[in-house]
């Protein structure tokens, strides 16, 4: 099956199933597994003047094993690369929370906002309705280049082992820096 096959039926699994909750309150998502990878290194390498050079490493290390990890499931068959790039694209997800913004305005200023708070990082209790609407637009537009775009661009470049590493540098840059 080729690359865009894969890609193509992850998309539509990822549309119609997004993050289902009953299995993530089972099992860890790979995000929080690459989060507490990520942790680790970091609480383990950054803590001296040779900060760069041991975040070097580390970032070498958490890439080596994302690929390596990425590979062995590639070698899994398309079944399983069609579920691994499926969880880690975030439409779904994405779509469910700006229109979650869009009903909540819908029904009040407060409604609107708070669920702006689950997906931007910015104070957003003085926010009008129309500021609420375009910072909810803007974290789509981020947000679906970062969760949808880059991931489904670095499957096509290079398989399960690029999206996994893609997604793994991702994080690491959002938690460190």
């Amino acid at each position: 099956m080729t690359t865009f096959l894969l890609l193509t039926f992850a998309l539509l699994l990822d549309a119609y199933a997004g993050e289902p909750r009953w299995l993530w309150s089972r099992i860890p998502h790979p995000a929080v597994i690459m989060g507490s990878a990520i942790e680790s290194l970091d609480n383990a390498l950054n803590k001296s003047s040779e900060a760069r050079p041991e975040g070097t490493i580390a970032i070498l290390l958490l890439v080596t094993g994302a690929g390596i990890i990425g590979w062995i499931i590639s070698l899994l068959g398309p079944l399983v690369s069609i579920l691994g790039v499926a969880v880690l694209l975030a439409q779904k997800s994405l779509i469910d929370h700006v229109r979650a913004v869009s009903n909540g305005l819908r029904q009040s200023e407060m409604s609107g906002s708070q669920a702006l708070s689950r997906i931007v990082g910015r104070d957003v209790n003085q926010l009008t309705p129309p500021e609420t609407a375009r910072a909810a637009i803007e974290s789509l537009a981020e947000n679906f280049s970062d969760g949808v775009i880059a991931p489904a661009f670095w499957f096509l470049i290079a398989g399960f082992p690029g999206i996994l590493v893609y997604k793994t540098v991702n994080t690491a840059d959002s938690m460190i820096g």
